[in-house]
């Protein structure tokens, strides 16, 4: 895996503009803890990461929009919908798996691996996060591909921006703007689809019969999106995000990052054969500013690793498209590790070459320009990502295990709390107790609920038996919680202090069995 492209230089190039970018947000002049937002007009790039960021794009939009209309088959008792966040019915549907309420632990372990995922992309290959799926990466993509549509490219952006007012730029603003607030209905409108039947909350939506919740949800996200990805952009990462700061403690010397290959491309000079003539040294540095134009953040990468890098790596299309035009080798901005860059500083240097011996490709003149090299394990197989790894799986196969071998059907058993027991006339000793039966699959069954220990009693449930007895059959509906208000009752002299027992529920047809410890108070019970 060459991260490196080598190319031999050409004998000819070709003009070169410079741009007049200044970088908004510079390393080299650090802001106030907050400064007012100055508009970025980021230039469009064009090469292989603008079209990986575009497919990510594709495929993060498609998913976000397109997931509530998947459906799945769980029969005649459930929801068809593929994910569905059931509130009402206190649900989580994904696909296959069912989670109940106090299921919620499976919800915490996705949040940890994701966790744990993200600490091992930004070990291995920096914020690949933040500059390829990030959700407000992806919306301010989508916010940009509009106003490149309307307003142009970045210099007629800029032209319009100090144009005075007039009948055209107001066209121009006022359609945009409208878009982008379409995008934000879309966004707000795809959320509320998560939460219910979403055919039937569309129907109900258009027609304002939707609850007053899914009209408030979509306003606050239209607002949000709108804001954060039309208004905001690039002051949502710097001041509200608080990964640049995290990120710091996630890198070291062998995480890839985008780098800009100073040792090669300074001295920066746009008069090269001038500079060559007069014997002056010469870097592959045109400073025509192109990866400057094009990031959305405003950085200078030639700057230096800076917190509001989102490495994105549109600086490196923009500036391997300069080196085609002026014929010169690819890579002078490049995603490379700290150790790398050092490596290739000393070999540019002399100093300590004899350690390194890479191969390298060189100017006419002899100096190194690009250093050609293989894919480094480490940046994979090193003690940070082993552990980010291992935590990672570790998480994702207990979930599994558990989702396999859980049970789905569950007593829940509560006593009452006053009174404590009845003494009845004859000398019997009554319990009272809640019960709930949960039936977690999506099919109605019939459970079989006993008494284990507490030898003599008998239980008796109201509305549903009228003998007592220590065991009975009770149909449950599918998906439910079936609560069910019971009375255990002891003989006269058979217990004077607590008891423990279990009560039983279990499904022969299904070969499900679950229990729930209780205690049996009497008179000479411990308060």
């Amino acid at each position: 895996m060459n991260l490196y492209t080598a190319r031999d230089p050409g004998n000819g190039s070709e003009p070169v503009e410079r741009l007049n970018a200044e970088p908004v947000n510079s390393a080299k002049n650090r802001k106030p803890l907050y400064e007012a937002r100055k508009k970025i007009f980021p230039k469009r790039a064009e090469g292989q990461f603008r079209r990986f960021k575009w497919i990510v794009m594709l495929i993060t939009l498609g998913i976000y929009y397109l997931t509530p209309w998947i459906r799945w088959d769980r029969g005649p008792y459930a929801p068809d919908q593929a994910v569905l966040v059931d509130i009402a019915s206190r649900r989580f549907y994904f696909f296959f798996i069912e989670i109940w309420p106090q299921e919620f632990y499976y919800v915490a372990g996705l949040l940890v691996m994701a966790g744990f995922g993200l600490f091992l992309i930004t070990s291995a290959i920096g914020r690949a996060w933040c500059g390829y799926t990030c959700p407000q990466t992806v919306w301010v993509d989508l916010f940009l591909v509009v106003e490149r549509a309307i307003e142009g490219d970045r210099n007629a952006r800029m032209k319009l921006e100090a144009a005075p007012w007039s009948l055209d730029k107001l066209r121009k603003r006022v359609s945009k703007h409208l878009i982008w607030l379409a995008i934000g209905v879309m966004t707000g409108g795809a959320w509320i689809f998560y939460f219910a039947d979403a055919p039937t909350l569309l129907k109900q939506f258009v027609t304002g019969e939707a609850p007053m919740v899914a009209y408030y949800t979509v306003a606050i996200l239209t607002a949000t999106t709108y804001v954060f990805g039309g208004l905001m952009r690039e002051q949502v990462c710097t001041y509200m995000c608080p990964w640049p700061r995290i990120q710091g403690a996630m890198l070291d010397e062998h995480s890839l990052v985008v780098t800009y290959n100073d040792w090669r491309g300074e001295p920066r000079s746009r008069h090269a054969k001038k500079a060559v003539a007069a014997g002056e040294p010469v870097g592959d540095c045109v400073d025509c500013n192109a990866c400057v134009a094009v990031c959305p953040m405003g950085i200078d990468i030639r700057d230096g690793q800076q917190m509001e890098c989102i490495t994105c790596a549109l600086c490196i299309d923009a500036c391997d498209g300069v080196m085609d035009k002026v014929g010169k080798p690819r890579g002078l901005i490049a995603y490379a590790t700290l150790q790398e860059y050092d490596a290739n500083m000393a070999l540019a240097t002399g100093n300590g070459a004899h350690d390194i011996q890479p191969s390298a490709v060189r100017n006419p003149d002899g100096r190194f320009v690009n250093a050609v090299r293989h894919f480094n394990w480490r940046i994979i197989l090193r003690p940070r990502t082993i552990f980010y790894m291992t935590v990672w799986c570790l998480v994702g196969v207990v979930m599994l295990v558990t989702l396999a071998t859980r049970e789905r059907l569950a007593v829940n058993v509560i006593h009452d709390r006053n009174p404590q027991y009845v003494l009845e006339s004859d000398g019997s000793i009554r319990n009272g107790y809640t019960v709930r039966l949960l039936n977690m699959i999506a099919q109605p069954r019939t459970i079989t609920l006993s008494l284990d220990g507490l030898p003599g009693a008998v239980m008796k449930i109201n509305g549903l038996v009228d003998q007592p007895a220590r065991s009975f059959d009770i149909k449950v509906k599918p998906d439910e919680v079936t609560s069910l208000k019971l009375f255990v009752t002891m003989p006269a002299g058979a217990t004077k202090t607590a008891s423990d027992f279990t009560f039983l529920a279990s499904d022969a047809e299904n070969s499900e069995t679950a229990h729930y410890k209780a205690v049996f108070n009497g008179p000479g019970a411990k308060k």
